[in-house]
């Protein structure tokens, strides 16, 4: 069993799957990779975790696709993906998007962005890192990646490589949008862990080309469900993301997160509701208002920076 710590973070190797464990005061614990990998029996991995000599409070994990209802006897609440279901790029093309979307599909195409699977090597962690540090600001807040030097970004992708898939857009060789899809150990289900497209080539709509490509490498592999993500984010309204998924034929699709107490303080927070955010506690009309004066801020900030450059 292998451990590593620091501060708040840590993480321990338990049935050959490392489980991080976040939080100061109320422990918790979910699998690397929770959304992307899953658990087809949990206990296995309860028994480890209890028998690891770290403090965890409780575990939480996610149910896969497709079922939707409850088959563990665990205290749970509802999560939700945003899932498309997979048969054919055919079947997704003609039946599951409209005019609209189709169209812009097409657009990057006419603009010259060639959309491909792409290994996972230099060239492509260097266009990510081209890509990543082309804004410090992405939809109104910070950008995570911005700064970050080759190195970091290296092994921040090079997470679950034998469930990946690597897809790139390009425009006259350069790298201006790709997508990281990690599938489960069952090829039942695949998820979007990074799409990011260059602001500069929203013209060219690299984003909807690089969904297209992930229909189309599911459907080649025979994985039913593509995921982007959650539809929704806790008491949030719809936004544009939640718009775009919709166009592009995702749906909310409700699935059980289980939350394993594994101690007194993991019970007695999980009753209490503090396992949440904080801000899952606030009404959603002053977190709406809190997200604009974010977003104002931090453009500001852009137009500063790039005004004084």
């Amino acid at each position: 069993m292998r451990r590593t710590s620091d501060n708040m973070n840590s993480s321990v190797t338990v049935c050959g799957r490392e489980v991080r464990v976040r939080g100061r005061l109320i422990r918790i614990a979910r699998l690397n990779g929770d959304k992307y990998l899953f658990l087809g029996n949990p206990e296995p991995m309860l028994e480890g975790l209890r028998k690891s000599g770290k403090r965890i409070d409780l575990f939480t994990f996610i149910q896969k696709l497709p079922e939707t209802s409850p088959k563990y006897p665990y205290p749970m609440e509802w999560d939700n993906f945003a899932a498309l279901p997979v048969s054919t790029f055919d079947h997704w093309w003609e039946q599951q998007i409209n005019n609209k979307t189709r169209n812009a599909a097409r657009q990057a195409d006419k603009k010259g962005v060639i959309v491909r699977e792409v290994p996972f090597d230099d060239a492509l962690v260097q266009g990510i890192w081209e890509v990543y540090n082309e804004s410090p600001v992405r939809q109104g807040k910070p950008n995570a990646h911005y700064g970050k030097d080759f190195k970091t970004i290296y092994r921040e992708e090079a997470t679950h490589l034998e469930n990946s898939i690597f897809i790139g857009a390009f425009l006259d060789q350069k790298m201006i949008g790709f997508i990281k899809l990690v599938y489960d150990e069952t090829r039942t289900q695949a998820g979007l862990m990074n799409i990011v497209s260059m602001i500069g080539h929203r013209d060219k709509a690299p984003t909807n080309a690089l969904v297209a490509q992930a229909v189309r490498s599911c459907a080649e592999r025979g994985i039913r469900y593509l995921v982007y993500s959650n539809f929704a984010y806790g008491k949030k309204q719809r936004d544009s993301l939640s718009d775009f998924k919709e166009r592009n034929g995702f749906q909310r699709v409700d699935v059980p997160r289980y939350y394993v107490p594994l101690s007194r303080i993991g019970w007695a927070a999980f009753r209490l509701g503090l396992h949440k955010n904080f801000a899952d506690h606030l009404p959603e009309p002053l977190l709406a208002r809190l997200r604009e004066v974010r977003k104002a801020w931090y453009n500001r900030k852009l137009l500063l920076a790039t005004e004084g450059s």
